[in-house]
């Protein structure tokens, strides 16, 4: 496979954030806060000694090691704190959040499950600013690349970056080499890849590509460069065109599963990439672990896979990719905010980047060691480190109003362009009127 070369990893966001409206946490607030922070002792301490309870609220905690590891080492080294987590199904988290933070729940911090929801969450008051708080404590923003940046409303930091996941290029190495060809570069456009895709297809007679039924496995690539977010519904999304016209001309061909069948079946991308007659999918990083272990647990029909960096368009250079950012907030109303800023410092700093790198997944505090480990652990394929060094991480959707609301429209009319009941150009008319409706 050819070295993909990267320059200092350094990520920047092509995030344009709105003024806010209102309702955010007053700084008064917050530097009252920080200053106590910067004072404390010993944190978790009270005057009889006694054990504080923090309430923390996740998502499927159980089967989140990342995070369920940091949380241990956390109370480990600070054994006058336990952690309470409030363990919410992933389907229903965002509904069940929403209720407490509503009904003045006692919650002291929580995960943000969608990074586009931070806006709303701002404008509503169910943020604490911790501007103060880093700055006392002196924390060093530059080590996230740029993660952070999102969750810098108004020249004031709301969330601290825990994990981040971008987009790369999933492989399986066993049809590359029954077909006697070179595994995919990380240096690699997308046209490159369509020939690629095409290829391997005839070459090995499997799927050359998975493109899963997610917009954003078409739609990222027309912000890959960093130019473009889904708001930007006045050029009618031509941004979109060329990867709606790559994808279709590939299911034409058979090189990839039809749309409609993909729906209809729904299939996941997890089991389609195992069943071993996929060459080539754009997927996430957090399906790395996910993958390793079905191939640990001879629950794949595969052997070997790879990771390379994800293709890129003509007009950018290799290491751009798309992701989202999954940050840790306080909530405003929490009488503990000293003590849950001790623990969201925690979750976001370089002990809890190490625990969630020892089980495969990518912290929010990324640098070149931190790849490394991830590379170490079992199952991990031969180069991934070097797969994963990135330019440029654009967010796949922005911090702003109405954002959800375009996004699901935009799933709407993605659908009818895949399915053929509306031509491209069609379909992306259809998206710039209604998002200029909804934005009107």
């Amino acid at each position: 496979m050819k070295k993909f070369i990267a320059g200092a990893l350094a990520f920047a966001t092509a995030l344009t954030v709105l003024t806010g409206c209102g309702g955010a946490a007053s700084s008064s607030t917050a530097q009252t806060s920080g200053s106590t922070a910067a004072g404390s002792t010993a944190a978790g301490s009270t005057a009889s000694g006694e054990q504080q309870v923090l309430k923390v609220a996740t998502w499927d905690y159980t089967s989140n090691p990342s995070v369920s590891n940091s949380v241990k080492a956390f109370e480990a080294a600070n054994l006058n704190i336990k952690i309470e987590i409030l363990d919410i199904p992933s389907t229903d988290y965002n509904t069940k959040l929403n209720v407490m933070l509503n009904g003045g729940s006692d919650l002291d911090a929580y995960f943000i499950k969608d990074a586009s929801s931070t806006y709303d969450l701002y404008k509503k008051n169910q943020l604490l600013d911790l501007t103060d708080y880093i700055e006392a404590d002196g924390v060093d923003m530059s080590a996230y690349n740029g993660t952070d940046t999102p969750f810098n409303i108004e020249g004031r930091q709301y969330g601290m970056p825990v994990r981040t996941d971008y987009y790369v290029l999933f492989y399986n190495k066993d049809l590359f080499d029954a077909a006697n060809m070179e595994y995919p570069s990380n240096d690699m456009t997308w046209s490159e890849f369509e020939d690629l895709a095409m290829q391997i297809s005839e070459a090995a007679d499997c799927y050359g590509a998975y493109f899963h039924t997610w917009q954003a496995c078409v739609q990222n690539w027309g912000v890959q460069d960093g130019e473009h977010t889904i708001m930007d519904y006045d050029t009618n999304y031509d941004f979109f065109k060329p990867y709606y016209e790559m994808v279709l001309r590939l299911q034409d061909a058979g090189a990839i599963q039809e749309f409609g069948e993909l729906q209809s079946g729904n299939i996941h991308y997890s089991g389609a990439f195992a069943a071993g007659n996929v060459a080539m999918m754009p997927m996430g990083t957090w399906y790395m672990a996910t993958i390793a272990e079905s191939i640990k647990n001879g629950e794949a029909n595969l052997k070997e896979w790879g990771v390379a960096t994800l293709p890129h368009p003509d007009n950018v250079s290799a290491g751009y990719t798309v992701g989202a950012t999954t940050p840790i907030v306080i909530n405003p109303a929490s009488q503990k905010q000293d003590l849950a800023w001790q623990f969201v410092k925690f979750m976001s700093g370089e002990e809890s980047a190490n625990e969630y790198a020892k089980v495969g997944a990518i912290p929010g505090r990324l640098n070149d060691e931190i790849l490394a480990l991830v590379q170490e652990q079992e199952g991990m394929p031969e180069g991934l480190a070097e797969a994963l060094k990135v330019e440029n991480i654009v967010a796949d959707r922005p911090i702003q109003e109405s954002v959800t609301e375009v996004n699901d429209m935009l799933g709407q009319e993605h659908s009818l362009i895949m399915l053929k009941e509306c031509s491209v150009d069609e379909g992306l008319a259809n998206m710039g009127a209604r998002a200029a409706e909804i934005l009107k």
